[in-house]
C-alpha cells in the first residue's frame, strides 16, 4: 500500500509514466507465489456453457423441458430439503466403484439447483485421480483444485462463474490428474480450502463430485469434513456387496439418498 500511495503522491506531480511503472512493478511483485490477491482477477467473466456439449455429455438438467429432467429435479427436492432441515451445506456426491454415473449426477443435481431463483450453488471435483467436471462442461481449467491446495493461486481465482441460459452457478475444477491424491486430500491444505468454501459460500449449497469409496482411501480422508453424502450405484456395475461395503465405509456420514443409475424403470427413487 506505501508503494501505491507514493505512486499517486507523483501523479499529483504530473508524472503518468512513472506512475504506471510503479503500478505494472508493484502488480509483478504481487502475482509472485505468497503475495496472491485476495480478490478474483477482474479478467474473470462468466464463461456461457454449450447446450449441445452437454446434451453429449447427458447433462440436461438445466433444460426444464427435457424428459429425463424430472428425475433430477425430484432427487434435488429430496436432497435439498433433507439438508435443509439440518442446515447442511456441503454434499459429496460418490460411488462404489468407477462407471456408476456419479459425476453425471453431481452435474445434473447443481444445474438443477441452480434452476432455482432463489438457490446458488457451487460444484467442485474433488475426483483428483480421474477429474471430468471441466470436460463435461466443456470448460478450460489453467487452475483449479490443485493449485489451490498447493499455493499457486487463491480459491477465488480459482473458481469458475458458468451459465447456461438464464442460469448461474459456480465451479472449481481440478484441472490436471494427480497420483498424489490420497495425500493431498487428507492434507491440511485440502481441510483450509473447504473451510474457507464453507465461509466464503456459506449461501451456496455446496456439491463435491468425490471420486469412488472402494478403489482408494480418498473418500475416507475427506469424510470428515463434508456435511452428508449421496451414494450412487448403478444396475449391472455395482453389486450388492459393493454397496453394502461402501455404506460401511460411509457411516461415520449422513446419507441423504441412494441413487441408482441405469434403470429401465421410471420409479421416484431411482435416477437414470
Amino acid at each position: 500500500m506505501e508503494e501505491i500511495r507514493e505512486a499517486l503522491e507523483r501523479a499529483k506531480a504530473g508524472d503518468p509514466a512513472t506512475v504506471e511503472r510503479d503500478l505494472r512493478s508493484r502488480r509483478r511483485i504481487d502475482s509472485r507465489p505468497g503475495r496472491l490477491p485476495a480478490t478474483p482477477d477482474a479478467r474473470i467473466q462468466e464463461f456461457e456453457l454449450n447446450a449441445d456439449h452437454l446434451k453429449s455429455e447427458r447433462i440436461i438438467a438445466h433444460d426444464h423441458t427435457e424428459p429425463q429432467t424430472t428425475f433430477f429435479d425430484m432427487l434435488r427436492t429430496q436432497v435439498v430439503h433433507a439438508m435443509d432441515l439440518k442446515e447442511w451445506k456441503v454434499l459429496g456426491v460418490t460411488s462404489p466403484t468407477p462407471g456408476c454415473g456419479k459425476t453425471t449426477t453431481a452435474i445434473n443435481l447443481a444445474l438443477s439447483v441452480a434452476r432455482q431463483p432463489e438457490r446458488s450453488v457451487l460444484l467442485a471435483d474433488l475426483d483428483l485421480r480421474k477429474p471430468h467436471v471441466a470436460n463435461y462442461l466443456g470448460l478450460k481449467a489453467n487452475e483449479g483444485v490443485i493449485s489451490v491446495i498447493d499455493g499457486r493461486t487463491t480459491l477465488a481465482n480459482a473458481i469458475i462463474p458458468v451459465r447456461i441460459g438464464e442460469h448461474h452457478l459456480s465451479v472449481l475444477a481440478t484441472e490436471s490428474p494427480t497420483s498424489r491424491s490420497s495425500d493431498r486430500m487428507a492434507s491440511s491444505a485440502m481441510t483450509d480450502m473447504l473451510a474457507l468454501i464453507k465461509r466464503d459460500y456459506q449461501s451456496h449449497i455446496v456439491i463435491l463430485d468425490l471420486p469412488p469409496v472402494l478403489p482408494t482411501d480418498d473418500v475416507l480422508a475427506i469424510l470428515p469434513l463434508l456435511d452428508c453424502v449421496l451414494l450412487v450405484a448403478a444396475i449391472g456395475t455395482s453389486s450388492v456387496a459393493q454397496i453394502k461395503e461402501s455404506n460401511k465405509h460411509l457411516q461415520a456420514s449422513e446419507i441423504v439418498r441412494l441413487v441408482l443409475n441405469k434403470t429401465t424403470t421410471a420409479h421416484p427413487e431411482y435416477y437414470s
